[in-house]
């Protein structure tokens, strides 16, 4: 077949400016292990918002097509292509995808971690203006390159849900296994009410915790959290150290077995110290930036807490997302999350929107005008 030379994007060229829609080149031919996929959907996350607003940012970046969560039927692939099970990935096929990984560095081979390679792209890595060009879901055809580990999606698996799967459902199951899974009976607090926060809770909620606290905002947010499972709710229109007496309070005094991060505000270490029982597990996965922000080591000595890193996911977390939709698809009203699709034109104000907190997962649909 004759392959297209161009697609339509939506192209960051600056932070916090309109994205432009543009023609961008593609790849002449698809290598052996690669695919050309017309994406049906991309689902924004966190992390695009802030590239977007250049909160997260890298030298040279730009220009680049934003989107890491998306799905898309296969319009052409290279020699040998399949997926991380092995099975072969042919044009009509429904896939998505991880991140590319290299297979060579140290992270990949001795610690066998994907998302420890040295070279990990990710969506945001990818000059819209070098070969390959059009790797982001905010596209009309995206090149999935070799290193990109690709699954071949269940049917009954919606669009929306599986693009989810792609970063901010593997992120938070992933923290949940760095967790040591979540013991039945047990008491959770997540701290974030965003996609990520708002998924967790309705995790932990499945995975059986006796009390889930959601802590966030704004006021719609803890209410769509309730719905995804949140026994309590509590507002950040409370100080810090009147967080911290509510969780106790609300534990008995004990405090919770297991708090997540999904925030990354300057406080939230303190605070999950502050919250956590004796012995107690905190995990971090929103506190993404380099600025050091206070912890008391004292009292994660004097209680004898685990502290663990979370990063993102691998291919492994994503394959387990899009079975946790499946197997649960009728436990919560996961279509809640996601907003109205708006096509490439409406990116920019999706991205804005989320930056408001107007909108909890924005989809973009490349088919739609």
């Amino acid at each position: 077949m004759t392959l297209p030379t161009t697609t339509a994007a939506a192209v960051l060229t600056g932070h916090v400016q309109p994205l432009a829609l543009q023609e961008v080149p593609l790849p002449a031919e698809v290598e052996p292990g690669a695919a050309l996929v017309r994406i049906t959907c991309a689902t924004l996350c966190g992390t695009d918002v802030h590239l977007w607003q250049g909160r997260m940012t890298f030298p040279g970046m730009l220009p680049v097509i934003l989107g890491h969560e998306m799905v898309g039927e296969v319009v052409a692939v290279g020699e040998s292509t399949s997926d991380a099970l092995g099975r072969p990935v042919e044009p009509g096929a429904r896939i998505g995808w991880s991140e590319s990984v290299c297979g060579r560095c140290y992270g990949c081979t001795v610690l066998r971690e994907p998302v420890a390679c040295a070279d990990r792209g990710y969506g945001f890595r990818q000059r819209a203006d070098r070969s390959p060009y059009s790797t982001g879901g905010l596209t009309q055809l995206c090149y999935v390159t070799p290193g990109a580990a690709k699954l071949l999606l269940p049917g009954e698996v919606p669009d929306t849900w599986a693009a989810m799967s792609g970063c901010a459902g593997k992120t938070v199951l992933r923290a949940f296994d760095r967790a040591g899974g979540i013991r039945p009976g047990s008491t959770v607090v997540v701290q974030g009410a965003g996609a990520l926060g708002i998924f967790a809770t309705a995790a932990a909620r499945i995975a059986g915790a006796a009390q889930v606290i959601t802590i966030g905002g704004p006021d719609d947010r803890l209410a769509a959290a309730t719905r995804f499972g949140a026994d309590v709710t509590v507002p950040l229109s409370r100080k810090p150290v009147g967080r911290i007496a509510t969780v106790r309070e609300l534990t008995g005094g004990r405090g919770a077995d297991y708090v997540f991060d999904f925030a990354g505000a300057d406080t939230v270490g303190a605070e999950a110290v502050g919250m956590a029982a004796q012995r107690g597990t905190i995990v971090v996965v929103g506190s993404t930036g380099t600025k050091p922000t206070p912890v008391p080591l004292g009292e994660v000595m004097g209680k004898e807490l685990t502290v663990r890193g979370s990063l993102n996911g691998d291919i492994s977390d994503y394959h387990r997302a899009v079975e946790f939709f499946r197997t649960f698809a009728d436990r919560m009203p996961w279509d809640e999350l996601f907003s109205e699709p708006v096509g490439l034109g409406g990116a920019s104000k999706a991205l804005a929107a989320m930056a408001n907190q107007g909108k909890i997962k924005a989809v973009i649909d490349p088919r739609l005008p």
